[in-house]
């Protein structure tokens, strides 16, 4: 039964998603705005919905770890979708493609996740109200970030996008805005359903919801954006693609930040168990290696394979058997 809730509300949350990136892309095409400040910030907003509503719903439910695993566990299956992107286009190499366009975004997303991971590993004690002066700096960091983005795609836009053909056949935008936010309340009511089922799939298995979050919920949450990258990649919009993974990992760091908002009884990220700072440095260093890619103009292959995606691809899979290697329970 509980595995059939999962199933369920897993369905029902990438149906959700789904539907709020279509109702997003066509409330930015109405609105005409261009198409790496759509993937950057809208959509990746739109497809993280899914990682923030699962995190408040953890914490609602008393499992902060199963919260912190699925952010730090997001991040890094974002990066994962970038090397498969990679992989899908032998003959256009995106990350090369896309060049300096995401280079800012990419390492907005590597300066967040380390700063997260600095912040759980040092504990710093010191609290407004009741939320911790760490959370704080994150949530400010993130909307310091979304200007600097914001910025640079007012100075980059020397040509101005024609978005009457793409805006043939799309809902108009008040109808726009009335699927995005019927999709997110569904997101609302069934993200708790997702984070009861996998506290139980957690004690059946054996296994910490730590590492539940990281493995299994990071990967369900993450799913919006892999339809939305693959769609965007498969029309040749590269740059909302890839603007969507990298920008999604700068949500999810707003996501943990926020979380303490919500979090009544302390400081959020003082409860958060050191050891998921692994997930954070996992996904740190993907990033990392998708911002060397996306700068760096040299191509190397490996038989068919980029040497930049399988080294994320091999990263991901190195993390993820050390993570399960410590996240079995006595």
């Amino acid at each position: 039964m509980i595995w059939l809730e999962f199933l369920i509300s897993a369905v029902l949350i990438v149906l959700a998603a789904i539907k709020l990136a279509e109702c997003g892309d066509a409330i930015a095409v109405r609105t005409k705005l261009g198409g790496m400040f759509i993937g950057t910030l809208l959509l990746a907003g739109a497809t993280s919905l899914p990682e923030l509503f699962t995190t408040l719903s953890s914490i609602n439910q008393q499992v902060p770890e199963l919260a912190a695993g699925n952010i730090f566990g997001s991040s890094m299956f974002n990066m994962l979708m970038l090397a498969v992107l990679d992989l899908m286009n032998p003959r256009t190499r995106i990350l090369r493609r896309v060049a300096m366009n995401h280079a800012l975004s990419a390492g907005l997303a590597v300066l967040l996740t380390g700063t997260a991971v600095f912040f759980v590993m040092a504990d710093v004690g010191v609290q407004i109200a009741w939320v911790g002066l760490d959370s704080l700096i994150l949530v400010g960091m993130y909307w310091l970030s979304m200007r600097l983005i914001y910025a640079k795609h007012r100075i980059g836009s020397q040509t101005t996008e024609t978005t009457d053909e793409k805006a043939e056949g799309l809902p108009g935008l008040g109808s726009a805005v009335v699927c995005f936010m019927g999709a997110a309340a569904v997101l609302v009511i069934v993200t708790p359903w997702l984070v009861r089922s996998s506290v139980g799939i957690a004690g059946i298995t054996g296994l910490t919801t730590g590492f539940i979050g990281i493995a299994l919920v990071a990967l369900v949450t993450s799913l919006p954006e892999v339809v939305t990258a693959v769609t965007a990649s498969r029309i040749g919009a590269h740059d909302l693609a890839v603007g969507n993974l990298f920008g999604s990992n700068i949500f999810n760091i707003f996501a943990l930040g926020s979380t303490d908002v919500f979090y009544l009884q302390g400081r959020f990220l003082g409860v958060v168990d050191p050891s998921l700072t692994l997930a954070g440095l996992a996904g740190l260093l993907l990033t990392s290696v998708g911002l060397v890619s996306t700068v760096a103009q040299v191509e190397r292959r490996f038989l068919f394979v980029e040497v930049d995606a399988l080294l994320i691809i091999l990263g991901y899979v190195g993390a993820m058997l050390l993570l399960y290697s410590r996240g079995i329970l006595g």
